[in-house]
């Protein structure tokens, strides 16, 4: 391990140093085609001065003004040649740099996709393993002390004393089983419940969970959204990392109004080009993966439906910075449903 770190260390060290733009590239050749037009116009230009002059001479007496002026309407025009050539030359560096911070990028979250996948294989560390023994020893445990108490058949057989026969008693209808209320969130509860809890210790996420899981209008879509970010997750996508663009509220009320297409684009406000190619390939490739997209697209429609003429424009504001808001731009512009 150490020598491939000192190893590492004088590659490091050995290694040109890149200055951007502006550093060497091994496949940049000595003049790009910019240059060579460049070039071109530019002995074109000297020879139809030069035969200007050749053919008709100056006219009058000749001063230095003269000799002045005649210079610069001939170097003007190379000179503008030249600087178009460089403009030209530096957008194209600036092209391939971006192409290659682009591969770059990718490269390094497809590293560490491989590396989290590689420690999920590699097994549970010493500590959860001795732990889980423990519940594991726990649970025998309370099964052989559940084994050792008398069956309730061996109970039920035990003759009871002899009782008087008593008088039935007519049924009261308090005994009729009471049904729950069903619960009906708020929308400020239900705004808290599709961005889910931020830790362990945010109490108040996890409280409108649970109630939301209860709700007969958010549980569908607090289920497809949890399939949803788990089968992101795998892919090293986290709704966390994105950073949509700020929507308009009354972009979201036009959408849950019904329209679709190029007009409410702005809604798909995720620009990461990563995400966006990563989730458009496991699309195409997984089949349960697309039917889970399709369904929690389905449910966040029905949802923002029925929450959209209630909710202030706030709340909208609020409610498109949640995850599972998030995913849903995501998932919108992969699919397609802003054109």
């Amino acid at each position: 391990m150490s020598d491939e770190a000192d190893t590492t260390v004088d590659d490091t060290k050995d290694a040109p140093f890149r200055m951007g733009i502006f550093g060497d590239h091994p496949d940049r050749r000595m003049f790009s085609a910019a240059d060579l037009i460049a070039l071109v116009l530019s002995v074109f230009w000297a020879g139809v001065c030069l035969l200007f002059f050749l053919m008709v001479g100056f006219e009058g007496e000749a001063t230095p003004l003269t000799y002045f002026l005649t210079t610069v309407g001939v170097a003007m025009p190379i000179g503008m040649f030249w600087l178009a050539a460089s403009a030209a030359n530096s957008a194209q560096r600036v092209r391939e740099e971006s192409d290659r911070i682009h591969e770059a990028i990718d490269a390094i979250r497809h590293v560490y996709i491989e590396q989290q996948q590689e420690h999920t294989s590699a097994g549970l560390p010493p500590a959860v393993e001795k732990r889980l023994a423990e519940i594991e020893a726990l649970a025998t445990n309370a099964q052989r002390s559940i084994a050792s108490m008398p069956h309730p058949d061996a109970v039920a057989a035990t003759p009871a004393p002899a009782q008087e026969p008593q008088e039935p008693q007519p049924e009261l209808a308090l005994d009729a089983p009471v049904e729950p209320e069903p619960v009906v969130l708020g929308i400020p509860d239900i705004i808290r419940a599709l961005n889910f809890p931020e830790d362990g210790s945010d109490k108040a996420g996890f409280s409108a969970m649970r109630a939301a899981y209860e709700d007969h209008r958010t549980s569908g879509l607090m289920r497809a959204a949890q399939d949803l970010l788990t089968m992101l997750s795998e892919e090293g996508i986290y709704m966390d990392d994105l950073r949509p663009d700020r929507t308009r509220p009354e972009l979201w009320r036009r959408f849950a109004e019904g329209e679709r297409g190029a007009a409410i684009a702005g809604l798909g406000a995720i620009r990461d080009r990563s995400s966006l190619s990563l989730t458009s390939a496991r699309m195409r490739q997984d089949t349960v993966f697309r039917d889970t997209a399709h369904h929690f697209l389905n449910r966040f429609d029905r949802v923002l439906t029925e929450l959209a003429p209630q909710a202030s424009d706030e709340e909208l504001v609020r409610l498109s910075d949640t995850r599972t808001a998030r995913a849903f731009m995501l998932l919108s512009r992969v699919s397609g449903t802003f054109g």
